[in-house]
């Protein structure tokens, strides 16, 4: 295994267990690493610290260990039993959760979905692209019969510039049903051309909490995607939903999330349009609105343009909803942190002019754990806001 050298007091990061080591923190190699190999890291004074990931890049090493251990399958049925006890801790485990939460889960570079009994995979560095098959294998050992199906999903989410040429497809079995149930309601999951693992699940709680405020409202649900908030404001007791995406592709899959759960109920539309020009040009007046747009900043250097996109988009919505609405607004965008995306939503209400009380800060839920050591994993905010 090779080593890499640390600058002299750049392994602090480290002693307070943060996972990540970026470039210029390496002051030599014994010799250059291949994208994704293991390989150790040691202090300016040779004293071994971690093992970890070699990725070419800001981030150039994603730590599994900071003791000295080997990386093979029983590492890792280790690291996902310890994941899954987690969530059976929170009383998952018999419908769709997230199993493993990258470096929420000490497995940095890796997203495991369940949904029922197929896992959909999902690398986001080469180095666990590599272990692919030995990370299924060890997931198959620690779920056991509840496993059926692994699928690997990673074609747009390991780094271009490692030229893998990554096709996606089942590590075990290879089941067509793609039918999942969250919280007593069902949906399609399109794991073979959805984004992300196919459906959103770190929304779970807060589709839970809308349907709460559900009851004889008119909803509209921007960026429904695959029209998670829609069906749970039809068992809330909406009034109507009307759904909205700029994918042809994503309205049909909320079209048929909403007819399995509701067949021919007329309460629900769907709409393929821009947000801005509906938000324009809006067929009714709405009394509860979800905002849950894709992440507008994928990087620092976005992140201007990004906070002038959430308080447009806010704005908008605060000059079109009905006294008396519910606005819930999110933000995904890692970049963003909570206090900016708060003041961006403060700065849409303050130009839209209206009086606006928040009545819940939202957030990713408990499976979507943030390890305490890298504050960067906590990415999700929402505010759901009383608009006078």
């Amino acid at each position: 295994m090779k080593q890499l050298y640390l600058k002299r007091g750049k392994e602090d990061s480290l002693l307070r267990f943060h996972p990540w080591i970026f470039s210029g923190a390496i002051h030599h190699m014994s010799s250059e690493p291949e994208e994704g190999e293991l390989v150790e890291l040691f202090t300016s004074d040779n004293q071994y610290i971690a093992t970890g990931h070699y990725q070419i890049g800001s981030i150039m090493v994603r730590v599994l260990t900071f003791e000295h251990e080997s990386i093979n399958q029983q590492f890792y049925e280790q690291r996902l039993k310890a994941a899954y006890n987690v969530r059976l801790a929170l009383g998952l485990g018999d419908e769709s959760y997230r199993l493993v939460h990258g470096e929420g889960d000490n497995l940095p570079g890796l997203i495991i979905d369940i949904y029922g009994n197929t896992a959909v995979m999902q690398a986001h560095s080469v180095g666990m692209h590599h272990d692919r098959q030995t990370i299924a294998d060890a997931l198959k050992n620690v779920l056991g019969e509840k496993l059926q199906n692994i699928y690997y999903k990673s074609e747009t989410t390991l780094p271009y510039k490692a030229d893998l040429h990554q096709e996606n497809g089942f590590l075990l079995g290879g089941s067509a049903d793609d039918i999942a149930s969250e919280n007593g309601l069902r949906f399609h999951v399109d794991w073979l051309h959805g984004q992300k693992t196919g459906f959103f699940i770190d929304q779970r709680e807060n589709r839970k909490l809308l349907g709460e405020y559900s009851k004889g409202r008119n909803v509209l649900n921007m960026f429904c995607y695959t029209g998670g908030f829609s069906f749970y404001a039809m068992r809330g007791g909406a009034n109507l939903v009307h759904s909205v995406d700029s994918s042809q592709k994503a309205i049909d899959l909320t079209n048929a999330n909403v007819e399995l759960n509701f067949p021919g109920d007329s309460r629900h539309k769907a709409f393929a349009q821009d947000a801005f020009h509906f938000l324009d040009h809006m067929p009714t007046k709405y009394d509860l609105i979800i905002l849950d747009p894709p992440a507008f900043a994928k990087h620092k250097d976005a992140l201007r343009n990004a906070i002038k996109g959430y308080i447009r988009l806010n704005r908008k919505a605060f000059e079109q909803i009905q006294p008396g609405g519910i606005l819930f607004t999110f933000s995904c965008s890692q970049a963003v942190d909570k206090n900016q995306f708060r003041t961006a939503v403060f700065s849409a209400a303050a130009a839209a002019g209206r009086k606006v009380r928040i009545l819940h800060q939202l957030h990713q839920p408990a499976d979507h754990p943030i390890n305490i050591y890298h504050p960067e994993g906590e990415y999700l905010k929402g505010l759901v806001l009383y608009v006078e």
